[in-house]
């Protein structure tokens, strides 16, 4: 990526010398498929007599002309600016070249579908990728109107911010003129053009006007478009935002496109958002993923006013964008749809990565710094959306739900297509409500990491609590510590299960906070911090709690307490506070009764890695097989078609190991094995032949036979994680030089590929790639976009080893190219392999307390052996 970073300093520089006014685009789509013709007329206002620069990423810049003076491309163009000089107070620039299309998800992505072989294009500019397709000064601050010419073969569908407009036709080919957008940035731009299926409806804004609505996917996944069901989501979402924010939906139109190999879940262009088209549901999914996709269509929904209508002036405000929409769209996903249990998911998902984020040795304030483009591509992270969202869930709490959206109304009044930062917002909420958040904004949003709180008891003989505290720590290269607002639960064992019995609430400030209310009550069975989520801290359980909860989750019929229960055991287990085996019995214990599907899938998920990196190595493999059994059991018994059974299946074929879980994984796949209500899909199909595969009861061949049957964009990229997944040294090479040695994999294939490379029951597989994946971190970050390198970088850590020699091998890769010696790694790829470090850091430190429980349980046994 060498020529393509932008400072902010340089930003900032830019944008007090330039201001502009619009854009005209004139783009065709037939001119071949690599590239495709750019014509860009850029009007803006300079400082007369002062130099900057314009961006464009093209293999050929054909003209340059700067107020009617043609510069020479071969001395203006360089990586990836054109300089411009002796500007004039107004100036026009025109810009012809050819760009290239890319299969990365980045700038204009061309994707052929394997099914009919028809040609789909779609584009993905935040953050800094518009550049791609156009001429333009990448930085968000820079607004403009946007009014873009296309030309495409005529039996396409061509999409853009603004409505499509009737086209000129000619020789087979359409061209249309679509009117100039508002005052946007260049990022939330976009154009999608193909042989789309669309469907179509409208809505009442709420100041009268009709906004037309769009669905659209590709003509071979129509049939399994459920367009109806969001179209009932987006309403309810716009009825919502429209009142919440006291301001009527900004834009002309809102079209939602679900789009091939995408890189993320969704994002926020001006009324035409792009989504991952696997939200396009040919195969049964959990409730987890369905529920997911309805905070997306209203996350994206949200940024239309918090992002769209008003949007940061830097990148070091994305958070706020991010979180805000986070939080909005968990607030309207509760509040306007059937998902009512969205707060409990919320703290299953975000939150847990929140915390997770949180811990890394490259956590950061919610407001980053950022000092260039690629600060700003690795902060898309845990802090920026999910820990953003929870102390945006706090403050709104804090200074009352009805103050918080009074003060963002104001706000957007007040910035309407304008650039603010944290200020602005800050300034209306503080009018809103009263109150003064320069401290908050201090504690919450400038100083990184999370503060853990454990209660502390005292009980006399009789039980009851004579005192009661709350303790709280931070760590030591982070020691803020915070106030939080939180309440302490009472659960009891009852003949009708385990029962929150008492509640008190209470502020809790400092390292030590005295709870006298709680002085002189009886001691329960469970006591629960931070009860219904209220803070942004992890919890601790005392021991007796803990223990009552390993055997007993289960009975607590609240899904929240649950959730924080699940949650609380998970971080004392990553922290090495609790041994890996005690989670793993608490999750068999209890999982087979959970009701929440997001809860299911993520404690599922913390299971297999406990029982694989974290547990003692001695007796990892013991765990697998007891867990594969347990999963086994469970899914025997769920309840028939239940979302709990699915995912008891699916997570078996993450673990299946012992001939005996692989003959029922065969059974369940060839039809000799039914479950009562589980359908043998297309995509389950395809997840039992991978575990067959991985567990060496499946060739080549048969993942050869699968693909002819399902040969799909879907069945491709099954397959390559197939591939990948065949237990033998040489197709985990194969599997490498396919993604590595080769640059011409598109984005879904490397990463299917790299799933499947990471996908062993022995993780020995792995261990003559360690030097290998070493080696290759440089060329691969010198030699493919931002987003190829994290797949591979990410992809490709052979994290299943989890051992000390994968440990030592990336410290002295990281201290051979610290600062000062001969070849520095830059921030955003030292960052990579920091994170890929810690990783297994925490699981040789959770390895070594399980082995020490495993040590002291052994002493016990032998003490009790001679005692009798």
């Amino acid at each position: 990526m060498p020529g393509e970073n932008l400072t902010r300093a340089e930003a900032i520089e830019r944008a007090n010398v330039v201001q502009t006014q619009s854009y005209a685009i004139t783009l065709d789509l037939t001119t071949g498929p690599t590239t495709f013709a750019s014509t860009s007329t850029v009007r803006f206002t300079a400082t007369p007599g002062a130099s900057t620069f314009i961006d464009l990423v093209a293999p050929s810049v054909r003209s340059v002309t700067l107020n009617g003076r043609e510069l020479d491309p071969a001395v203006v163009f360089a990586d990836s600016r054109i300089a411009l000089d002796g500007l004039e107070a107004e100036n026009e620039l025109t810009v012809v070249a050819d760009c290239a299309y890319t299969n990365t998800g980045e700038g204009l992505h061309r994707f052929v579908d394997p099914v009919d072989g028809e040609v789909y294009l779609y584009t993905q500019f935040e953050v800094p990728d518009s550049r791609r397709v156009f001429a333009v000064f990448e930085q968000p601050d820079l607004k403009a109107t946007f009014a873009f010419t296309v030309t495409a073969p005529e039996a396409w569908q061509v999409v853009s911010n603004e409505p499509t407009p009737e086209p000129t036709r000619a020789g087979g080919n359409a061209t249309y003129a679509f009117e100039p957008t508002p005052r946007i940035s260049s990022y939330i731009t976009a154009l999608v053009a193909g042989p789309y299926a669309v469907m179509r409806s409208e809505l009442t804004s709420s100041d009268g006007r009709t906004i037309p609505l769009g669905v659209f996917c590709r003509a071979s996944l129509a049939e399994h478009m459920d367009a109806d069901y969001v179209f009932d989501t987006t309403r309810a979402g716009f009825e919502f935002f429209e009142k919440a924010f006291e301001q009527p939906y900004p834009f002309t139109k809102y079209d939602q496109l679900f789009v091939p190999e995408y890189n993320m879940g969704a994002m926020e262009n001006a009324g035409c958002v792009t989504f991952t088209e696997s939200y396009v549901f040919r195969s049964k999914v959990t409730d987890a993923i369905k529920e997911r996709r309805v905070v997306t269509i209203l996350h994206e929904l949200a940024h239309m006013w918090f992002g769209d209508l008003v949007t940061m002036r830097w990148w070091n405000d994305l958070w706020l964008n991010e979180s805000f929409a986070e939080w909005a769209s968990t607030l309207a996903t509760a509040e306007a749809t059937e998902w009512k249990g969205a707060w409990t998911t919320f703290a299953a998902m975000e939150k847990s990565w929140a915390y997770r984020q949180d811990q890394l040795p490259s956590t950061h304030p919610i407001v980053a710094e950022i000092r260039d483009l690629e600060d700003v591509q690795v902060n898309f992270d845990g802090i920026t959306y999910a820990k953003g969202g929870s102390v945006l869930k706090q403050l709104a709490a804090w200074v009352g739900l009805e103050a918080f959206l009074k003060g963002v109304a104001a706000y957007f009044r007040k910035h309407a297509w304008g650039n603010t930062e944290l200020t602005d917002l800050l300034v209306e909420l503080e009018s809103a409500s009263g109150r003064d958040l320069s401290t908050w904004s201090k504690l919450w949003l400038e100083t990184a990491g999370v503060n853990t709180l454990r209660p502390e008891i005292t009980v006399d003989d009789a039980g009851t609590v004579t005192g009661f505290a709350i303790l709280q720590t931070a760590p030591a290269d982070y020691p803020t510590i915070r106030p939080h607002r939180l309440a302490v639960g009472y659960y009891t064992l009852t003949a009708d299960g385990l029962i929150r019995t008492h509640r008190v609430e209470l502020d809790v400030d400092g390292e030590r906070t005295e709870v006298p209310e709680l002085v002189g009550t009886t001691r329960p069975d469970l006591v629960l911090l931070n009860d219904d989520d209220l803070a942004y801290a992890k919890i601790r359980l005392d021991d007796a709690s803990r223990a009552v909860a390993i055997e007993n989750l289960a009975l607590i019929s609240d899904p929240l307490a649950r959730s924080l229960v699940w949650g609380s055991i998970w971080d004392a287990t990553r922290d090495g506070e609790v041994p890996a085996s005690d989670f793993v019995r608490l999750v068999l214990n209890n999982i087979a009764a959970e009701t929440e599907s997001t809860t299911i899938r993520t404690t599922l998920n913390q299971l297999v890695l406990a029982a694989s990196s974290y547990v003692a190595p001695e007796r990892s493999e013991a765990t697998l097989v007891a867990v594969g059994d347990g999963l086994l059991a469970m899914a025997r018994t769920a309840e028939a078609g239940s979302d709990a059974q699915f995912q008891f299946v699916k997570f078996l074929a993450q673990v299946a190991r012992t001939d005996a879980q692989l003959d029922a994984i065969a059974a369940l796949r060839d039809g000799s094995e039914t479950l009562e209500g589980l359908t043998i899909d297309t995509d389950l199909r395809w997840e039992l032949l991978i575990a067959l595969v991985a567990g060496g009861r499946a060739t080549a061949a048969q993942i050869d036979l699968a693909l002819a049957d399902d040969d799909t964009a879907s069945g491709r990229q099954q397959a390559a994680h197939a591939r990948a997944a065949i237990p033998t040294v040489e197709a985990k090479a194969a599997a490498w030089a396919s993604i590595v040695d080769e640059a011409d994999k598109p984005n879904a294939i490397i990463r299917a590929t790299a799933l499947g490379f990471n996908h062993v029951l022995d993780a020995s597989l792995l261990e003559s790639f360690v030097a290998t994946y070493h080696d290759a971190l440089f060329p691969i970050w010198e030699s493919r976009t931002y987003h190829m390198s994290e797949e591979l970088i990410e992809g490709l850590y052979p994290a299943p080893l989890a051992n000390e020699a994968l440990r030592a091998a990336t410290q002295a890769w990281l201290d051979a190219h610290a600062e000062g010696s001969a070849k520095v790694a830059p921030p955003a790829l030292r960052r990579f392999v920091v994170e890929g470090l810690a990783g297994i850091e925490r699981a040789l430190a959770a390895q070594a307390v399980d082995a020490q429980a495993v040590e002291a349980q052994a002493v016990d046994a032998q003490a009790v052996e001679a005692q009798a």
